[in-house]
């Protein structure tokens, strides 16, 4: 990128001018996400093996079944090397970050280890601010809302979640009610299953 362009349209211009499907490299790398903006729809990656930043675009998050990624998360990405620079093609796997047990899920009475036994509970977003750090889950079957901390995206990999949104929860008991302690995407729980 040279001096005088927009970072934000630079980033946008190589997220729409994909390769066609034969000219990509599909060089696999595994990195950790440097940062990754919802607002802008990229952000990068920084590589296990070293090299420039990798871009991450939301377009190709949107393809793994994600609209964000936390930061710090590790992901396996395809890439291909265009003339500004190296850039995801392909999301493989995300793993969240590896963060202590938030106090959000110490609160809602459950062990980290009995996290995954926990039944996956489809919901629907009601909203979410960021910038609060909460907001609110619709459990379908239910009239219940469970509470959504910002602790508890970031550890399940989320960034960001927008409202409408299906998700599947897995839920404890907290002081206020029902928390969620993990969240991911109706479609990585469906593939999970």
């Amino acid at each position: 990128m040279t001096s005088g362009e927009d970072p934000k349209e630079s980033a946008e211009e190589r997220g729409t001018a994909m390769a066609p499907k034969d000219s990509i490299s599909g060089h696999k790398v595994r990195g950790r996400v440097k940062w990754f903006d919802p607002g802008k729809g990229y952000g990068f990656v920084v590589a296990e093996e070293g090299g420039p930043d990798i871009l991450l675009h939301a377009n190709v998050l949107r393809n793994f079944g994600q609209s964000t990624v936390a930061d710090g998360s590790i992901v396996e990405i395809s890439i291909q090397h265009t003339a500004r620079g190296e850039q995801a093609v392909e999301v493989f796997s995300i793993e969240p970050p590896e963060e202590p047990v938030s106090p959000v899920i110490s609160e809602a009475m459950v062990e980290p280890d009995a996290i995954a036994k926990l039944p996956l509970e489809a919901g629907r977003v009601k909203w979410f601010d960021k910038a609060k750090g909460f907001g609110f889950a619709n459990v379908f079957g239910t009239s219940d809302d469970v509470f959504l901390h910002i602790d508890v995206l970031r550890r399940s990999g989320l960034a960001d979640l927008q409202p409408g949104e299906a998700v599947a929860l897995r839920v404890g008991i907290g002081k206020r009610g029902r928390m969620a302690v993990q969240v991911t995407t109706w479609e990585a729980a469906v593939e999970a299953e």
